[in-house]
């Protein structure tokens, strides 16, 4: 089987053949259709989250699936072959960037009807973010004032839809090229990070999702109403993370350290600050499916590359430039 592994931290991605996946009795092996790209994908290969996701090398890379059912596992009895599937893979059971992967029961949920295998492949991470911040997090009603980072990036033009939906008046930061776009998407209003400073024409909202940590997520403290909640997906990490993570005395101790200073700030202006690394969770995303079959949600796929593109591919992902999720297709 063909896949992309990285033999050591911070060493070059490369492509190469690996025993297949072993099938466990809960799991579902699925022949890799599309594999959306991540941020995330590069950080691991970078080791920047080595300390909290101790993962064994060599490993193959990759964070989202969408592709068609091969076989199942003894005790698996919501998916047959020939089922077209979509999911993020739990964290400790990732490699995406290959021909074929064994996914938890659990963690899979049946492909959106309504679109291709490529859209569905951008989905799984993003969306289950969005879902996990604005839903869970944020518990967000219609109403409230919502404001999402980076509007038009991966996370961000669906947060932006899944936050409509809910009902809430929606604020994006996107550059002026991209203006029309996020309003497309559902944003009410939006601020050109390159021209204007969102902290100083924009204040009272409930929840902000902050995609971009270090100055950014300080000012989105300032525009939050008493009360109101700043979750952040680029750290730092807080120690609800750490207990949850069952992460050993000293990291946990560690991550209290690091993110002092940011949950200081926040009990001084009255709000909350929570650290948001999304799990697996194949419930979730079959709600995510209606969402997407009933119009609800679109995804938004920038670029499509090639299998044997995909070194290539998350090299390009450091240039930014597209709209919404690049994507390994391999159909």
């Amino acid at each position: 089987m063909r896949a992309f592994v990285v033999d050591k931290y911070k060493g070059p991605l490369q492509e190469r053949d690996v025993p297949e996946p072993v099938v466990g009795e809960g799991d579902v092996l699925v022949q890799v259709q599309a594999a959306g790209l991540n941020q995330l994908d590069e950080k691991i290969r970078a080791g920047e989250f080595k300390q909290i996701l101790p993962y064994t090398l060599p490993l193959i890379l990759g964070n989202d699936v969408a592709g068609t059912v091969i076989r199942v596992g003894a005790r698996v009895r919501g998916f047959k072959a020939g089922d077209e599937v979509f999911a993020r893979p739990d964290k400790d059971r990732i490699g995406t960037f290959a021909e074929r992967i064994a996914v938890a029961e659990t963690d899979l949920a049946l492909k959106p009807a309504s679109i291709s295998m490529e859209e569905a492949g951008s989905l799984p991470l993003v969306a289950l973010t969005a879902w996990q911040a604005l839903v869970e997090r944020g518990n967000v009603q219609p109403g409230q004032k919502v404001l999402i980072h980076a509007g038009a990036g991966g996370v961000g033009s669906i947060a932006i839809q899944l936050a409509k939906h809910l009902g809430a008046i929606v604020a994006t930061t996107a550059s002026a090229t991209n203006t029309d776009f996020v309003r497309e998407l559902g944003a009410d209003t939006v601020v050109d990070y390159r021209s204007e400073d969102f902290e100083q024409v924009l204040g009272g909202y409930d929840l902000v999702l902050d995609s971009l940590g270090g100055k950014n997520l300080e000012k989105s403290l300032r525009v939050l109403k008493p009360g109101g909640t700043a979750v952040g997906i680029a750290g730092p990490p807080d120690p609800a993370f750490a207990r949850e993570a069952g992460l050993n005395p000293i990291l946990r101790l560690a991550i209290t350290a690091l993110s002092n200073p940011i949950r200081r700030q926040a009990r001084k202006l009255g709000v909350n600050y929570q650290f948001l690394f999304m799990r697996a969770d194949g419930d979730q995303l079959r709600r995510i499916a209606h969402l997407v079959d009933t119009g609800a949600l679109r995804p938004v796929v920038g670029r499509v590359s090639p299998f044997d593109q995909t070194i290539e591919a998350l090299g390009r992902l450091e240039q930014g430039g597209i709209r919404g999720k690049s994507v390994i297709s391999n159909t």
